[in-house]
Order: C-alpha cells, then sequence, then structure tokens
C-alpha cells in the first residue's frame, strides 16, 4: 500500500481545505495529490463536496472527481477492446458512463430484458425472417413507442443508451443497438452495417439476407436499395456498407456522433476527452 493510502480522514480534508488556496501552485500539488490516490478516493471527495458550502472548493471537487472518473473509464473501455469488444451493451454502457458516471450495467441490462420479453410475447419463430421483423417492428414502434428524434437529432442524450430507452426517442444507432439487442435474444441473426451518414442493420443468415432501417420504424429495404444509396453519394461500393460491422465499430461510430453533438454545442472540453476515447478504440493493439 503506498503512502497516500495510509492517509487517514483527518488529513485528506486537510488537504481539501486547501483547495480554495489563492496560490495557484499550492492548489495544482493538492489536486496532483489527490489524483495519484487512485479511484478509492472519489467516494470520499463526494462526501466532502456534499459538505462543502464553498463554490470554489465544491467546483474543484468536481473537477477531481471527473478527471478520476475519467482516467477509469479510459482503462475499462482499453479493456472491453483488447478483449474483442465481445458485449456490445458493456461498450455501449461504458460510453454512457462518460455523462452519467454512477450507471450501473445491471440496469441497462434489466431495461432491456423488459423489452425482450414484451417482443418474447408476442414473437413466432417459425414464420418468415420479415414477418419476424414486422412483428417486432410492432412492439418497440407500436406498443412501445420508440422512436427517431427528430427534434433534437444532435442531442447528446442520442448517444446515451439509459436516457433513449427513458425518452424512446434516439438516433439510427442508438435505435438499432436497441432493436439488434432484443433482436439477438430472440435469436434472430441481425447485426449492425456502416452505410455512410446512416447507421442500419441487416438480418443475415445463409442465403436470407435484407436491410432494416431503424430510424424509420424499422423499414425493411434490400441489396438493391443500398446499392442506389450509395450511388446517389456518388461512393464506390465497399463491402463494409453491406456486410455486418463489429461491436467495436459500432462504439466507435457512438463515439464520433457524441463529438459530432458536442462540437454543435460548442462544449470544447468534452469533445477533446471524447477524442481521447475515440483513439482508445480506433488504435491499433499493441
Amino acid at each position: 500500500m503506498s503512502e497516500e493510502e495510509h492517509l487517514n480522514n483527518k488529513e485528506l480534508k486537510a488537504m481539501v481545505s486547501l483547495l480554495d488556496d489563492d496560490d495557484f501552485e499550492i492548489v495544482q500539488h493538492i489536486e496532483d495529490k489527490i489524483k495519484s490516490m487512485g479511484t478509492y478516493i472519489i467516494p470520499y471527495l463526494e462526501f466532502e463536496w456534499e459538505n462543502s458550502f464553498n463554490p470554489v472548493v465544491q467546483k474543484r471537487i468536481e473537477d477531481l472527481v471527473h478527471n478520476l472518473q475519467f482516467e477509469l473509464l479510459k482503462e475499462k473501455l482499453y479493456a472491453w477492446k483488447i478483449d474483442g469488444g465481445k458485449d456490445l451493451l458493456e461498450g455501449v454502457w461504458l460510453i454512457n458512463t462518460y455523462q452519467y458516471p454512477d450507471l450501473e450495467y445491471e440496469q441497462l441490462s434489466k431495461e432491456l430484458e423488459q423489452l425482450y420479453y414484451e417482443a418474447w410475447l408476442e414473437f413466432k419463430a417459425d414464420i418468415h425472417p420479415v414477418d419476424q421483423i414486422k412483428i417486432l417492428n410492432s412492439v418497440l414502434f407500436g406498443k412501445l413507442h420508440f422512436g427517431a428524434n427528430t427534434k433534437n437529432f444532435h442531442s447528446p442524450g442520442n448517444s446515451m443508451l439509459s436516457v433513449v430507452l427513458q425518452t424512446k426517442k434516439g438516433n439510427p444507432i442508438s435505435l438499432c443497438i436497441i432493436y439488434m439487442l432484443v433482436a439477438q435474444k430472440l435469436k434472430m441473426p441481425v447485426f449492425g452495417v456502416n452505410l455512410p451518414n446512416l447507421f442500419v442493420m441487416t438480418y443475415k443468415q445463409d442465403d436470407v439476407q435484407f436491410y432494416i432501417n431503424a430510424f424509420n420504424r424499422g423499414l425493411v429495404f434490400s441489396k438493391k436499395e443500398v446499392d442506389e444509396y450509395i450511388a446517389n453519394l456518388k461512393l464506390s461500393p465497399n463491402d463494409r456498407f453491406y456486410e455486418p460491422c463489429s461491436h467495436i465499430d459500432i462504439v466507435a461510430r457512438m463515439l464520433r456522433n457524441l463529438i459530432n453533438s458536442h462540437e454543435k454545442l460548442g462544449h470544447t472540453e468534452r469533445v477533446e476527452e471524447i477524442k481521447l476515447l475515440l483513439n482508445i478504440i480506433e488504435k491499433e493493439s499493441e
């Protein structure tokens, strides 16, 4: 155990009390010392924040907690990526904790389990895949009222699964993720597809393949329509526009959406932080 970890609460309290010092170098030294202790110190800092009536100290505690939580998020995201990004929900949950650090993985999992149950009640395994999709569309977009957030398309909340599950409004990728996770629990071969400017899904099994647009209430379309879409954008055909993409690709795209949202809001610091998260995802494994 390090010397810092042996510090008792009295000494920590004394350090926090120095956060309102007028001397920038003293404050910098105290902040560096607290940060070096690691994330175990977060609950203590939160306790001190609640019991402080000094707005300067509170702001500096908030920044310290955010910095510590951000370091932890980077570590977790790196570990998820190195492990192959196997669990899509975990990757999406990690992005969610950037804005909502207290959010538990189990909370998202439980909410998706409930959506799955609603779909399972009406699902039929012995009918044509397109008809299965129609049932899922009926449950998610009809009964449960999920839909496109066209009024506030660039809101950062559209990339936060907890917010989308609460408001039932999202962007193409967040709606597709909810759709995919429910479909896959129903044992349906539904996967994400990285189309330019629009994230969609594909149902792909054996010689059956078609596409689904969650942003348009689960509209089913064909490869020919993907061809036309690509041609209209004056792009050359590429396998990635037609075939399933990886969970790592999906999380990277969510992060790019989040960067775009915060750029439009002028949140420079958040943009720089999310770019660091994207770099972790996109960097080649060493």
